[in-house]
């Protein structure tokens, strides 16, 4: 058996106001749509927004999905996402291994955006 990971689960509590921020703030394209909620991204892994109808899910709304997106050009895409009142939850900083920001959907669902600067190792010879 091949294993491979298919999706990561995001659970809000209104599907329109999360798809307007995910993929119109955030760009991420829809690949299905329908009443289980949203399937952003085309190629796997996806991203799934579902509607936070069972208690279970609606205790995971609102916290730290551990989501981290790559960003080119990050400081710039923060900027506009100031501009469309986007939620910081960390402005963009430096780091050692890139610039990251924080960003919260309606919900506070919370995910790193990342621009990378580490040099990738060099193949073995």
């Amino acid at each position: 058996m091949t294993t491979t990971l298919h999706s990561c689960a995001i659970f809000v509590t209104d599907l329109e106001r999360a798809r307007l921020f995910y993929e119109v703030q955030l760009g991420l394209p829809v690949n299905k749509a329908g009443s289980f909620g949203f399937e952003f991204l085309h190629d796997a892994p996806h991203i799934g927004v579902h509607p936070a109808q069972h208690p279970d899910a609606l205790e995971m709304v609102g916290g730290h999905t551990g989501l981290t997106f790559n960003v080119p050009n990050l400081l710039d895409v923060c900027s506009k996402l100031g501009e469309q009142g986007v939620t910081f939850v960390a402005e963009p900083t430096q780091q050692g291994f890139g610039i990251m920001a924080l960003v919260a959907d309606p919900d506070g669902n919370i995910m790193a955006l990342w621009e990378d600067n580490v040099t990738p190792l060099a193949e073995p010879e």
